[in-house]
């Protein structure tokens, strides 16, 4: 059922993403982009997974060591809400920064490589397009 579960979670997230990456005017984009439903979805699944693998009573998130252990430890349930975690996060990223791209009228085609990074690498994404409204606002400063 772990199995069945995750599968279909990444499954939804990786469509969701292409529809973010090169659809973004579709009304079915729009109201992804414009409410959480896809981390809202995910994360009655990411709660079936902490409640199925016990929960994180026993995790020391106050040291390096303590982190370590809990990935060492994990249990297929306890790894797929973790994962989980980092979809619905990244996404909900992800939609950030289209909303806050077009309020600062930058292009969709300027910020993929941003969107690109928020999809695979997470917080790189935001520093790439922290970097890009940065370099935007300069330009627009100097005109």
């Amino acid at each position: 059922m772990t199995s069945i579960l995750f599968d279909l979670c990444n499954t939804v997230m990786l469509l969701a993403w292409f529809f973010l990456l090169f659809f973004p005017k579709w009304s079915f984009t729009q109201r992804l982009i414009t409410f959480p439903w896809i981390p809202l979805g995910v994360s009655f699944f990411y709660t079936y997974f902490l409640i199925v693998s016990g929960g994180l009573a026993e995790a020391d998130f106050s040291s390096l060591e303590g982190i370590t252990n809990l990935f060492r430890l994990a249990s297929p349930e306890s790894a797929a809400a973790g994962w989980l975690h980092y979809l619905a996060f990244d996404f909900w990223v992800g939609t950030w920064i289209i909303r806050h791209s077009r309020r600062y009228q930058i292009s969709h085609w300027v910020i993929l490589p941003a969107l690109a990074c928020t999809f695979m690498l997470g917080p790189i994404g935001i520093m790439v397009y922290s970097i890009i409204y940065f370099i935007k606002r300069q330009l627009k400063k100097a005109k």
